[in-house]
């Protein structure tokens, strides 16, 4: 789990409502028309500017930020160390028969079993990286535009209750419904887009980036191994990916 991510949300969600507290009840900031306007419209619009499967991988990428771990490139190096290993003691060969949820990995792993080209290599991963890229890229359009259109929704909220204020002014009772819509509807847009559109849609891309990383390590890791099958060789190689505090040789 990302405890980075989830920490900072749930510490600007505690920040913003302990200051409502201290000022007002917390009840005050309620408001379910203003959040049909911001939430419904926000996702209304989305589903316009994108295919709909495209809007659910986008949850789902967003969600998946908080389940699954950040892989660090330190530990890629380290992968592919274990594999010239392998590869030195047991054979390229033996590398057909290494078990990993990496796709990528293991497909490396195959290439390099079939004793392949490395610009073969090379170009298997730069089309791998372009693919991921291309995925990565439709749930950070997806927030980025949500990001967008929350702030736009909380104004048109804001219109809808001037109107109903100003079309009530005879009446005293209409005139907290009205200024109450007309105001939580632009905090609701803020703090939508602020707090958690556009820091996912930021934390996406950051992700994004290490993942590129990451591939780039297999690839020098791969065409190492093909080369020259040293352990230590393929470390000193990958090490230059990593910080100098992190390069450390255990074997």
């Amino acid at each position: 789990m990302d405890i980075a991510t989830l920490l900072g949300l749930v510490v600007g969600l505690a920040l913003v409502t302990g200051a409502i507290m201290l000022g007002s009840s917390i009840l005050q900031f309620v408001d379910v028309p203003s959040m049909m306007i911001v939430f419904g419209g926000s996702l209304a619009a989305i589903s316009v500017a994108f295919p709909f499967e495209e809007v659910v991988q986008a949850f789902y990428a967003g969600v998946k930020i908080f389940a699954s771990r950040k892989v660090r490139p330190r530990e890629v190096v380290d992968i592919m160390v274990k594999v010239a290993e392998i590869s030195r003691r047991e054979g390229l060969l033996a590398l057909e028969n290494i078990q990993t949820e990496n796709a990528v990995l293991k497909k490396s792993c195959q290439l390099i079993a079939d004793n392949a080209d490395p610009a073969l290599i090379r170009d298997t991963l730069r089309i791998e990286i372009g693919a991921m890229k291309r995925r990565h890229k439709i749930g950070q359009d997806v927030f980025r535009g949500l990001a967008h259109y929350a702030p736009a929704f909380g104004m048109i909220g804001t219109l809808i209750g001037l109107i109903q204020m100003l079309g009530h002014l005879d009446d005293p009772k209409a005139l907290g419904p009205g200024m109450a819509v007309a105001l939580i509807t632009t905090f609701y847009g803020s703090m939508l887009s602020n707090l958690f559109f556009m820091p996912i849609a930021g934390k996406l891309n950051a992700r994004t980036q290490q993942e590129i990383l990451n591939l780039e390590i297999i690839f020098e890791g791969a065409k190492s191994i093909l080369e020259n099958n040293n352990p230590r060789l393929v470390y000193e190689k990958l090490s230059s990916f990593i910080a100098p505090r992190e390069r450390k040789y255990e074997r």
